[in-house]
């Protein structure tokens, strides 16, 4: 999640006319109002274009909960709550600015006065309560929360450089080495496919959509509204290479590997909680997510739970919970949660795809030997709120197979030509700072070496990096005058316009019968453990 620049997008032959609308979540999203016409009226040109764009709002809400750096434990049930609260405030301003089409377009400052305002008092009022639980619990009240309460309007082409635009050079992540791979923040060649980019494009699956309704956004930019678009797409064939070198490996450096076999989901245990980040509250996620490993992880599960919770690997002492937002083809075709929460209702639509293949591996440390993960260790990789929050943090890897190790993007889904699967890859944070399981913002209690000598700092210790690869038989995507046709994407907050970046995954460490230590030995030692 730094951010980087983006080419100016061309003209689009379109005129501002009806609005759609996605938002979101998790106290911290944008409000995004798409503004645009049917790219067959007559009378559309290029001077249209410029008002549509500074037409297209989006009101950018401050992540609370990236803010929290430290919660006391008592306090932490209460503030969770407090967060979830913020996220449900969103998404009810979402729904207003939904059903206000016409009032916006009569009246300037609707949006600032009967959205907005309202927003920033009622945020300010949890605001207000999380401090007040810290109090309660003898703590000071944290000043990092302030000024936290009010969102902001932006336009749409701010929303899409924040989002990461064009600009495909894998980042540097505050010096974090993301996904093995330190790729320099290279621009990666985008095209300007069909002439045109990142038009509020029509219904790119190819269904039949009703007309724009006061209650029901139009379908502009992805069956839902909020994306993906053309942009968002680029064809790995024409990307330059990127990808460069892995730190050496030094005399201590710890050169096994473990591997775990724990299937594709093929018996579709999904949900759309997310015990890491909102315990105790259905539906925290509000997108869907694939689960292998662990076979009892929802919102209300507990450590106690993790080992009772039997598992879909093939290792039946490793009761891990892996999980990651599922990834649709936008086709027309709907599925078995198209009107319903974290599905359909918010901007998830289309097809679900099973991986072709999954495989979880836990490699070493180029400059050390690692330690075991500890007991209920979580960790989240990447950010799925990137287009709110920047590329800072983001850890998405997207390729093609027989290009990954030429081009990994960050910013775009790639296009890959016939034959050729897309792949999705992972590599998480593998120094820990030896004393927690986890972090007020799910971040500060793990991080990634330092991308050239691989050495773990800050008196953080080496633990076994987990690392992820999914595949995926999907047919290309086509772009036709600037509008995507079956595409593809990952599940997200609605307000996130299902960019590419916001790809993240997610793990709890449970083990029974010592495997924890077994794969640090292994690891250490040079062997290759299944």
């Amino acid at each position: 999640m730094g951010r980087n620049t983006r080419k100016r997008r061309s003209p689009l032959a379109v005129r501002a006319v009806a609005a759609s609308a996605a938002l979101a979540i998790g106290g911290g999203g944008l409000i995004w109002a798409n503004f645009y016409a049917s790219a067959h009226e007559s009378n559309s040109s290029p001077n249209t274009t410029k008002a549509a764009a500074a037409q297209v709002a989006t009101i950018s809400c401050p992540d609370v909960g990236q803010k929290l750096t430290s919660v006391p434990a008592n306090a932490k049930s209460n503030v969770d709550t407090e967060l979830a609260t913020l996220d449900k405030q969103i998404t009810e301003a979402y729904a207003r600015l939904a059903s206000s089409r016409q009032a916006q377009a009569n009246d300037a400052g609707f949006v600032q006065n009967a959205i907005l305002s309202p927003l920033k008092d009622k945020r300010s009022a949890v605001i207000g309560r999380i401090k007040i639980d810290f109090t309660r619990v003898g703590a000071a009240a944290p000043t990092t929360l302030d000024g936290l309460a009010a969102c902001t309007g932006t336009t749409a082409d701010q929303a899409q450089t924040t989002a990461g635009g064009q600009n495909n050079g894998q980042q540097n992540n505050g010096g974090q080495q993301n996904g093995g791979q330190n790729n320099g923040g290279q621009n990666n060649g985008q095209q300007n496919n069909g002439g045109q980019q990142n038009g509020g494009q029509q219904n790119n699956g190819g269904a039949a959509t009703a007309a724009p309704s006061a209650s029901a956004p139009a379908n502009i930019g992805g069956q839902a509204g909020n994306g993906p678009v053309a942009a968002d797409f680029v064809d790995i064939t024409k990307v330059a290479a990127n990808v460069q070198g892995k730190p050496q490996k030094g005399a201590n450096a710890s050169r096994g590997t473990f591997t775990t076999q724990c299937g594709v989901n093929a018996n579709k245990n999904f949900n759309t909680d997310n015990v890491i980040v909102a315990p105790g509250v259905t539906n925290g996620a509000h997108h869907l997510h694939d689960y292998v490993g662990n076979q009892k992880v929802n919102a209300f599960s507990s450590n106690q739970t993790f080992l009772q919770g039997g598992t879909s690997c093939q290792n039946k002492s490793d009761l891990s919970s892996y999980y990651w937002p599922v990834v649709r083809i936008q086709d027309g075709t709907q599925d078995f949660d198209q009107n319903k929460d974290g599905g359909g209702k918010e901007g998830n639509v289309g097809k679900v795809l099973t991986p072709v293949s999954a495989q979880i591996k836990y490699v070493g440390s180029p400059a050390s030997k690692v330690v075991a993960m500890p007991q209920f260790l979580r960790i989240i990789t990447g950010d799925a709120k990137t287009t709110t929050n920047g590329l800072a943090n983001a850890n998405a890897h997207w390729s093609c197979t027989g290009f990954e190790s030429k081009v990994q993007l960050t910013s775009q889904y790639p296009i890959c030509p016939q034959g050729s699967k897309v792949v999705r890859t992972f590599a998480f944070q593998s120094c820990w700072d030896g004393q927690n399981i986890d972090s007020a913002n799910h971040r500060t209690h793990v991080a990634f070496p330092d991308p050239a000598s691989g050495v773990c700092g800050n008196g953080f210790k080496a633990i076994p990096q987990l690392t992820m690869r999914l595949t995926y038989n999907i047919a290309p995507p086509t772009i036709q005058n600037g509008v995507v046709k079956n595409a593809y994407a990952v599940d997200g907050f609605p307000e996130q316009l299902h960019k590419a970046a916001t790809d993240h995954d997610d793990f709890i460490s449970v083990t029974t019968g010592g495997l924890a230590n077994k794969i640090a030995n292994c690891i250490n030692t040079g062997k290759q453990c299944r």
